[in-house]
């Protein structure tokens, strides 16, 4: 992409939006227009970034993408914002309602629109691995565990779902189990247990960054793209004839 994308940070706060703002601004081809916390800034411009309240978000200038981590009662005003600028809308909140869900496909008539549970590259590649493990699996026990850090609120979590729905499509029944743990980044494990064997596919993060760069990666592939729904699928399809969207935010 030759055209330089220019990002709004929404969530900038968190976890996720403090490593979205460090590794943007040493990303070639991105510039960060502005940030936006649930809170009012205690500095207006921080390295050159300006900063917003969610109560200013009509403040905020023009940009091509915005990419959100934030929580469920934020994600309305993102995806509101998005729809009245015509702008691209990468999101990785969870823990949607299912009116939310129904706004974002709605919106996405409208908008560029990109949601994922996970944005690392492992965890895509995992999906697949489950959906073919249940397909070859039949009968077999399907079980879901995962482990986030203490002030994860959603449980399940949104990957957890999402694995357990490539786990259904390939015809197995999935249980889930979540822990909450320390500073625990992100453990996903998917368990098939059979009679006297059992096999296991595991995802451990052990940095945000991974989430970070793939979300920044797929904003810099979401901007300029017509309306639609996206998805990590789309992001590493071998081709850009991806007009059949998959997935939904959970």
């Amino acid at each position: 992409m030759n055209r330089e994308t220019t990002l709004l940070i929404h969530g900038s706060n968190g976890r996720m939006g403090r490593a979205l703002l460090r590794l943007c601004a040493d990303l070639p081809g991105c510039r960060m227009v502005g940030a936006v916390s649930r809170s009012r800034p205690a500095q207006r411009v921080l390295d050159g970034v300006p900063h917003f309240a969610a109560t200013e978000l009509a403040a905020v200038p023009a940009f091509d993408v915005a990419v959100d981590f934030s929580l469920p009662d934020g994600f309305d005003g993102v995806l509101a914002l998005c729809r009245e600028r015509g702008a691209a809308l990468v999101s990785g909140t969870t823990g949607l309602s299912d009116h939310q869900v129904r706004s974002a496909d709605a919106a996405a008539a409208e908008i560029p629109l990109f949601w994922a549970s996970n944005f690392s590259i492992g965890v895509a590649v995992l999906h697949a691995l489950v959906e073919q493990a249940a397909g070859a699996l039949s009968g077999w026990d399907c079980d879901i565990v995962e482990a986030h850090h203490t002030r994860k609120l959603d449980a399940p979590s949104g990957t957890a779902l999402t694995l357990g729905a490539a786990a259904r499509a390939g015809g197995a029944e999935p249980r889930y189990a979540s822990l909450r743990a320390g500073d625990i980044v992100g453990e996903h494990l998917v368990q098939f247990a059979g009679q006297g064997e059992r096999i296991e596919l595991v995802h451990r993060a052990s940095s945000r960054d991974v989430f970070a760069s793939g979300a920044l990666h797929a904003a810099r592939w979401l901007a300029g793209r017509p309306p639609g729904r996206y998805s990590m699928r789309d992001l590493f399809a071998p081709t850009d004839a991806t007009l059949a969207r998959s997935g939904e935010p959970r």
